[in-house]
């Protein structure tokens, strides 16, 4: 998936080892779902990734923005 490529720069991972390959695929798809779902910044994944890693508030912001959705 493009999207995971450049956003996690997936294709340079050097995780094959046992199941962690597609463990760490799930998380990548998991955390790219939330990433998505984040619209009060208009940025890229890839600067709001990075902005989640340097400001707590921002990714506890995304987190509860993503459980507060409820589908049922």
């Amino acid at each position: 998936m493009f999207c995971l490529d450049v956003t996690f720069s997936e294709d340079k991972s050097r995780i094959r080892k046992d199941n962690a390959p597609e463990n760490f695929a799930l998380l990548r798809k998991l955390a790219l779902n939330l990433l998505n779902q984040e619209k009060s910044t208009k940025a890229s994944n890839k600067m709001k990734r990075y902005r989640a890693a340097m400001d707590n508030n921002y990714l506890l912001k995304m987190l509860q923005a993503s459980g507060s959705k409820s589908d049922l």
